[in-house]
């Protein structure tokens, strides 16, 4: 198709138009952002009506080889590529599972298409063929020893961190005013290879993904979840209620027999004055109180209670050497003071110092 035909040049303007709004959403972080959301839908339906005009004009066939495309014509093979891309970039949730679905049959759309061409490797062409069934380890039947598998993904790492050189060096030559038509080919031909490499990540993503959201509950079963969550968390509270107040009174074995008198009598009427207290106003009464126990009697009362118990022994000290004055006015304490001191004179009469000493007398 030459590109002085009317729908080519349409073609052409969309796909650089495309391009600039893929090249848009690289400067947009806010992912979860209304516009954000509003430039995804916007370049997904301009890469969209590419892909239209794409097959309107039958630019790629089955029959053709890569030599037979035209230089120009080569980049539209990423049309697919660039919808899969797109599509997975957007997070409704209540669209998800489609969305996925529908970026796996563009990003095998691209492949299959690149397959026709020749342009898949070996592991790309198996890996290819594996992506028919949707599986969160498809992949990893290609290689079922981990060793391989690991190395495989450490080859393909490395396949894809020389192909962004490349296309950074391509890009330059592609972009100046004496590129010729080979050098641009090759920069078409190397973003391809790139996004076969990418596209099959994506694709082994989705299936994991697409596995997760299959036992993931749906928005009925949500619904359900949370309705059956209302009704316990209100069941509880009214629990709770019910046990902060009552309108009967506490019937422990305490409350019924305080003080060693019953409040109520055996057909429950009440036998003595008492106030009905909730726990809460229990609680609530102790929530402003003091961290320790305060005395109940002062130091002088104690001290009282102790010597009425004897656990205080008076004497002793000063005291205990000095002598009561005598009282002259009692005659029977005086004769009975006079009557001890005879007896001690006629004890140490009898008595003499030194009378007991019989060790060392000479």
């Amino acid at each position: 198709m030459s590109e002085a035909d009317p729908a080519s040049t349409s073609l052409k303007s969309l796909w650089d138009k495309a391009e600039r709004q893929r090249t848009k959403l690289l400067t947009l972080t806010d992912f979860n952002s209304a516009a954000y959301k509003a430039a995804v839908e916007e370049a997904l339906a301009t890469i969209t009506t590419c892909k239209d005009l794409i097959s309107n004009l039958s630019l790629f066939s089955n029959n053709e080889i890569l030599e037979d495309a035209a230089t120009n014509e080569i980049k539209y093979m990423l049309a697919d590529a660039h919808r899969g891309d797109l599509l997975i970039k957007l997070h409704d949730r209540s669209t998800r599972l489609s969305t996925l679905h529908a970026a796996r049959v563009a990003y095998r759309s691209f492949l299959s298409l690149c397959d026709s061409y020749a342009l898949l490797g070996s592991y790309e062409k198996k890996a290819y063929q594996l992506s028919d069934k949707i599986s969160p380890t498809v992949f990893s039947e290609i290689h079922t020893d981990a060793a391989a598998r690991r190395n495989a993904k450490i080859e393909r790492y490395k396949q894809e961190k020389d192909l962004k050189a490349k296309l950074e060096h391509l890009s330059t030559l592609a972009t100046s005013p004496t590129a010729d038509d080979e050098e641009i080919r090759n920069l078409y031909l190397s973003q391809i290879q790139l996004a076969i490499l990418q596209s099959l990540q994506q694709l082994e993503g989705i299936y994991l993904e697409i596995d997760i959201l299959g036992k993931a509950p749906t928005e009925e079963q949500l619904l359900e979840q949370r309705r059956r969550q209302q009704e316990e968390d209100e069941r509880s509270r009214r629990r709770k209620a019910e046990d902060n107040y009552s309108d009967r009174v506490d019937p422990s074995e305490i409350f019924r027999k305080a003080n060693g008198r019953p409040l109520l009598s055996s057909d429950g009427k009440p036998l003595r004055p008492f106030t009905l207290l909730s726990n809460r106003e229990i609680v609530k009464g102790g929530v402003f109180g003091p961290g320790h126990r305060l005395p109940t009697m002062t130091i002088e009362e104690y001290l009282e209670e102790e010597r009425k118990r004897g656990g205080i022994i008076e004497g002793g000290g000063e005291a205990s050497g000095m002598q009561p004055e005598p009282d002259e006015d009692n005659l029977e304490l005086a004769d009975q003071e006079t009557y001890k001191a005879r007896q001690w004179d006629e004890f140490k009469e009898a008595n003499p110092k030194g009378s007991g000493n019989t060790i060392n007398r000479g």
